[in-house]
């Protein structure tokens, strides 16, 4: 039975249940009910553990689905079937609901719905606009005497200060909506052995090697190992980028070694490998996404992943360009474009398609706690 603090967890957190949720619980106790599929992911094998699927539930395996398709082409239930079983679309819907349930502060969940590529695009090009207005006010738009040196345009601490409060603005209010959505999901204890667990199926994106780890199915029903290889290399590139940063943060503030830092130096190396990855890894999601069976996921949602991947080639695309040419006269736009795209990017981080990897991470996470506890079979568990 679920316990007082459950029931009030529910009432407080999503008062009367969705279209959205009743059709996962519906759905879910056909699979329970069939278990073909038990043994394919870890959503499946967290289904096995329970009778029944309480709210929490819910929200809690549609963040653990991976949306790799494979249940949707085994099942004997899905669509033109009367049940109409289809799993990776009724998860898409619900993690969007949590998406919006828990973003904070609670009044910006709505930008989830307008996160399209229009929003993301509009929002870049205002930043670009007005970083270009700040150069041609002190005649610096096409200075050519700067030596590559990107902060002879802009003061560093200038830059530091103003992306690293925005950046640190948005890490808070990513890391309190996860925080409210692991207490609504989730009693358990924090274990340091299932926090292992949970970074190595995050780091090797162990879901998406579908149920029998060939890969996910597309286009069809083969298998393919494709949009996993794609998602490493979007994920990796991002942290590379993310490490050259780091480092170069480090060369400035510890070591006194100002920039603009050599082709063969750690920081333009570690920005150019990840450049290449946020180029490759999102335009094969581009297009995966483009060609997948109608019946995968959520369409409403397309705009929004669309938008995410266009912000991630923007700003790869134009810091690879801004580094070729950055002892140029171009030097001076390439900075404010790119610039505006890492900002547009910031702004969007946890109210866009990013905060899929931190609600995903928090819901493996406890799925390896549940594993480690050896949870058994329960009614209406949290």
């Amino acid at each position: 039975m679920q316990t007082l603090n459950t029931l009030i967890a529910d009432a407080k957190n999503f008062n009367e249940p969705s279209a959205a949720v009743i059709e996962v619980q519906r759905v879910l106790q056909i699979c329970n009910a069939c278990r073909y599929c038990e043994g394919f992911c870890a959503t499946f094998q967290s289904m096995t553990r329970r009778l029944d699927f309480n709210l929490a539930d819910v929200h809690f395996m549609a963040n653990l689905c991976h949306n790799c398709g494979a249940c949707l082409h085994a099942c004997q239930y899905a669509p033109p079937n009367e049940f109409g079983v289809n799993i990776p679309q009724a998860m898409a819907k619900v993690r969007l609901e949590t998406y919006q349930t828990y973003a904070w502060p609670k009044q910006l969940g709505s930008l989830y719905q307008k996160n399209g590529l229009a929003l993301t695009m509009l929002t870049s090009l205002g930043i670009i606009l007005f970083l270009i207005g700040l150069q041609a006010k002190t005649a610096t738009l096409f200075n050519i005497n700067t030596d590559g040196n990107f902060y002879a345009i802009f003061p560093h601490n200038s830059l530091a200060l103003l992306f690293g409060a925005v950046f640190v603005a948005m890490m808070i209010a990513m890391a309190m909506g996860v925080q409210q959505f692991w207490r609504a999901v989730s009693t358990d204890p924090l274990m340091l052995g299932a926090a292992k667990d949970a970074t190595y199926d995050m780091l090797t994106l162990k879901n998406l090697g579908g149920g029998h780890q060939q890969g996910c199915n597309e286009a069809d029903d083969a298998f393919s190992l494709w949009r996993k290889r794609f998602h490493h290399m979007t994920f990796y590139g991002f942290l590379l980028c993310f490490a050259a940063t780091s480092v170069a943060t480090l060369f400035h503030y510890f070591l006194g070694w100002q920039a603009p830092y050599s082709y063969t130096s750690l920081p333009v190396l570690l920005g150019t490998v990840g450049g290449i990855g946020l180029i490759i890894g999102p335009i094969g999601l581009l297009y995966l996404n483009l060609n997948r069976h109608p019946l995968h996921g959520d369409a409403a949602q397309k705009p929004m992943d669309i938008g995410f991947i266009a912000s991630l080639l923007a700003i790869s695309i134009s810091g690879l360009a801004l580094l070729a040419l950055r002892e140029t006269s171009y030097m001076g736009i390439l900075l404010s474009v790119h610039l505006g795209f890492v900002m547009g990017f910031f702004l969007m981080m946890p109210y866009g398609k990013f905060a899929h990897g931190i609600f995903r991470s928090a819901a493996l996470l406890k799925n390896a706690i549940e594993v480690r506890m050896g949870k058994s079979v329960s009614v209406g568990s949290d």
